[in-house]
């Protein structure tokens, strides 16, 4: 399989001084210098100069020319360009030579930044920015990973010396060098129809940007996945690929898929043998991406669907990852009826949530009195026990606020799936969540509680919205389709090659104790009731460290700014 370059994107502070920037890379901009790596749709990268003030979008964006220039002009970028849809970066130099640069709210488009003796560097990938600051891992961060990969370290990157834009913050580069960050979004409340209208607006859109006149593919299995078809069908063809077992053809995911019948729609199934069972080795090495992959344990089928898409012609893949974070939530809001007073509604959702999955109510009104939404619906199960490194602290929101939860979650997942974007770069294939886009997010969270949460109904914002597009057994389903049993499979055939995985680089850091590892593999590939999370982050990790330690570092060189008067 032909191993392609990374798409990442960065740039450094502005002033008339030499800019790190790195070998081979596409300066779109010399001073500032703002560069592209990797191979890019030409709709993808996008600028505008007017006199000495320059814009750049970079990334999949529904802004028009129109668009473009106002924003150029605008004295708040962030007010003009915080409904655009798609997954971007926004770059202005403004008045005074400062540079602008607008992290997205999702935080689907991760930024980073490392300080080095001629000012601020700026990217969007940290494993690239790393060889700036030593290129040493950050052992904190994956102490936190390790422990709960939702939880991410406050203020760190999986690199030493590598810095996380926070999402929906703009920070800003001035010509001495120095930099400083301010909140750009926050959630607005919006009336039912008029959410409904802005996600229908903003994941319509994101798709439209993401597809139109490419070849493309998608996931096609869930509701989320299935909206994210029919919404690209729209605007060309697009092939909706449904995972099955080799031996099973019909019934769960693949009679919805074969039940839906629309214009430009191709369907192709991709049957599952064993070559394809989660932990497998494959010919395909694991690319060295930012942080620990969440396919990684499964990189045997998704490199060779990822390699099938490429060896067709397709050059985009789009996902409905995402959807759950958004629409299938805990019932976090319970903490906000009992901060306000609605006892009859609060207990009654209890009720109707814990008789759904056959639990006791009395655990999620607990949590609720307590005002901690983030655990409610939500056991705390403690650190693994082979996790043998102290924890940093983490940004785990506080208090009743449910879309303060939801918020974090998002921007955590759409963090970490960045790096199955990098995974799937790495064999040619743009891959693309757009439930993860900021815009997506903003519609989501702007509409009322009981537009969202519902223990009787299956993700009905979600239904309510595309109500038109959706047909009706799609709208009823309430499940989709589970991968366990693969897990514990997948784990029985490969233990030896997992058991070697327990006792490598995690352990001689000092991060975790083999024999509780081993053991907990042991008893999943027997078929024990496991805890997967924390046994996947760790394998993860393991198999992320080999991966970087055998790719070599992004090479940096000095770029001189153009002296005054030249051309």
């Amino acid at each position: 399989m032909e191993e392609h370059k990374a798409r990442w994107y960065g740039g450094s502070s502005p002033g008339n001084r030499p800019a790190a920037t790195p070998m081979g890379a596409r300066l779109l901009w010399r001073d500032p210098a703002l560069w592209v790596c990797g191979e890019w749709h030409p709709e993808h990268l996008r600028t505008m100069e007017l006199g000495i003030a320059r814009i750049a979008v970079l990334g999949p964006c529904s802004a028009t020319r129109h668009d473009l220039t106002r924003a150029l002009m605008a004295t708040d970028l962030a007010a003009v360009a915080r409904t655009w849809s798609g997954s971007h970066t926004v770059v202005r130099l403004a008045e005074w030579g400062r540079v602008e640069v607008l992290a997205d709210a999702g935080a689907a488009s991760p930024l980073y930044t490392v300080n080095t003796p001629h000012g601020t560097v700026w990217g969007s990938s940290s494993l690239a920015l790393s060889p700036l600051a030593g290129g040493r891992v950050d052992t904190w961060w994956l102490a936190a990973f390790l422990r709960d990969r939702h939880n991410s370290a406050r203020g760190l990157s999986a690199w030493a010396g590598v810095a996380p834009v926070p999402a929906g913050h703009l920070l800003t580069l001035d010509t001495e060098g120095g930099t400083s960050l301010s909140m750009w979004w926050r959630p607005t409340r919006r009336p039912p129809h008029e959410a409904s209208a802005a996600l229908r607006r903003a994941l319509g859109e994101g798709v439209r940007v993401r597809v139109e006149g490419v070849p493309a593919t998608s996931d096609l299995a869930g509701m989320d996945s299935t909206t994210v078809t029919l919404l690209a069908a729209q605007h060309g063809p697009i092939t909706g690929v449904t995972a099955h077992p080799a031996n099973v053809t019909s019934g769960g995911d693949m009679q919805y898929a074969q039940a839906l019948t629309v214009p430009n729609l191709t369907r192709a199934p991709f049957p599952l043998g064993i070559r394809h069972l989660p932990f497998t080795a494959t010919d395909v090495p694991l690319p060295a991406t930012d942080e620990p992959a969440p396919s990684t344990a499964v990189w045997s089928m998704f490199s060779d669907q990822l390699g099938t898409f490429a060896a067709a012609g397709f050059l985009c893949h789009l996902t409905g990852d995402g959807g759950d974070n958004l629409f299938l939530r805990p019932p976090a809001h319970l903490a906000g009826l009992a901060r306000d007073g609605h006892w009859v509604r609060m207990f009654g959702d209890a009720r109707d949530w814990a008789r759904l999955r056959r639990r006791s109510p009395l655990p999620l009104i607990g949590a609720a009195l307590r005002g901690d939404a983030s655990r409610i619906g939500r056991p705390d199960l403690g650190g693994p026990k082979w996790l043998t490194a102290p924890v940093p602290r983490v940004d785990a929101p506080t208090g009743p606020h449910a879309d303060q939860v939801l918020v974090a979650e998002l921007r955590t997942v759409a963090r970490s799936a960045y790096a199955e974007i990098q995974l799937a770069d790495a064999v040619g294939v743009a891959l693309h969540n757009p439930y993860f886009d900021g815009a997506v997010l903003d519609a989501v969270v702007s509409a009322p509680v009981e537009q969202r949460y519902s223990a009787r109904r299956y993700k009905p914002m979600l239904a309510d919205t595309f109500a038109d597009l959706l047909p009706d057994a799609h709208r009823r389903r309430a499940a989709k389709g589970l991968m366990v049993g693969d897990f514990h499979l997948g784990l029985r055939a490969n233990r030896r090659r997992v058991l070697g995985l327990a006792d490598g680089r995690l352990a001689a850091l000092g991060l975790v104790t083999p024999p509780p590892l081993r053991a907990t593999v042991h008893a999943a590939a027997l078929g024990a009731a496991t805890t997967w999370p924390p046994l996947l982050s760790a394998l993860a990790a393991e198999a992320w460290l080999e991966a970087v330690e055998r790719t070599p570092g992004t090479e940096w060189t000095q770029t001189t700014p153009t002296p005054p008067g030249a051309l």
